[in-house]
């Protein structure tokens, strides 16, 4: 499918018109399933876009942040927010920078300015790298796990639910002392014989505030695994299984790359036609559990996931000044040029 020609449809018009995007969007590619190469002929066309803000917006510390588009499944992000997700190595974010050339749209009336910014964004993705990948793939790939156990009928036992979300939690150890300045080894949750418990003791000198947002992203996080637990019966009807048994392993397989190799690889050439089998039902059996093929595969992309996290000379952390370097100078040039 040729993204120019799907970007002429009448439904995409508000990327024209849209006075926070008109000649701001500076990329846009294919997201989901066109991005990984695991798409069917009833895919949906999920589109990923960055634009920057006005100048008035950023002398005035205005971000929209994200624009979303529920009708095209269109998803615009801020400049100055990518740089953010990326920098946490979102994996529906850092994917955006490891498209096939033929992905991205050839955007036209933009400003060259504009277009060379993108070009500088894609040719420095490594200073976004590091081993904060290992806590939001895994975290992502454990909540794929949970779906995939509990919509196939796999149900948790009580203990491995709450086993379940401690793993969640604590994967999310990073992105919480980012955001909310806890060192992660005074956040202690556990399952107990009594069930789950924070050790709040751990916690001296923690600002309210700080403690308050923490408290609200782990609630959050409580209550979507209550939801969807409730879920099961109408998402087996929509035979969402094996595409959760897909993303699983798309999820190992990207994190691999990462940790070994420093590359982003969206779209998977390589496993196309073992995505593909699972995706169609090849390793689901007749009751609707995922087969022990299926799981041996999984033992092995989850070892060498494993082996890839021990051995990987990725940076414990972002080079935050290069990042913070190239927001400065793009929203300096921004301004200069008055867009």
């Amino acid at each position: 499918m040729d993204i120019n020609e799907v970007l002429q449809r009448d439904e995409y018009k508000f990327l024209k018109t849209d006075q926070r995007l008109v000649h701001r969007i500076i990329l846009i590619g294919f997201g989901g399933s066109y991005a990984y190469g695991t798409n069917t002929e009833t895919s949906d066309i999920d589109l990923r876009a960055i634009a920057v803000r006005t100048k008035k917006d950023i002398l005035l510390s205005k971000d929209f942040e994200t624009i979303t588009n529920n009708e095209t499944d269109t998803t615009v992000y801020s400049f100055d927010r990518i740089l953010g997700l990326l920098a946490e190595c979102n994996p529906n974010c850092i994917e955006i920078l490891g498209l096939k050339p033929e992905h991205y749209a050839t955007i036209t009336n933009t400003d060259p300015i504009l277009l060379n910014i993108a070009e500088k964004l894609l040719k420095k993705k490594s200073i976004f790298l590091s081993k904060h990948c290992i806590n939001t793939f895994g975290g992502y790939a454990t909540q794929q796990l949970y779906r995939l156990r509990q919509k196939s009928l796999e149900a948790l036992t009580p203990e491995e639910y709450n086993n379940h979300i401690v793993k969640v939690i604590q994967g999310m150890y990073d992105h919480l002392e980012n955001s909310w300045h806890i060192p992660r080894d005074k956040i202690v949750v556990k399952n107990t014989n009594e069930g789950l418990k924070v050790d709040v003791a751990a916690m001296n000198d923690i600002s309210l505030e700080d403690f308050y947002g923490m408290n609200n992203e782990i609630t959050n996080v409580i209550r979507t695994y209550y939801k969807n637990s409730t879920r099961n019966e109408k998402a087996m009807a929509h035979n969402k299984i094996n595409k959760h048994a897909m993303h699983l392993l798309r999820l190992f397989m990207m994190a691999i790359d990462l940790l070994k190799d420093r590359e982003i690889i969206t779209y998977r050439e390589k496993e196309h036609d073992l995505l593909m089998d699972i995706r169609n039902g090849k390793y689901m059996n007749s009751d609707g559990m995922m087969n022990k093929d299926f799981w041996d595969i999984y033992d092995e992309y989850e070892a060498k996931f494993s082996e890839a996290k021990n051995n990987t000379k990725l940076p414990d952390h972002p080079d935050y000044a290069a990042i913070e370097a190239f927001k400065y100078e793009t929203n300096n040039i921004i301004t200069y040029n008055e867009f």
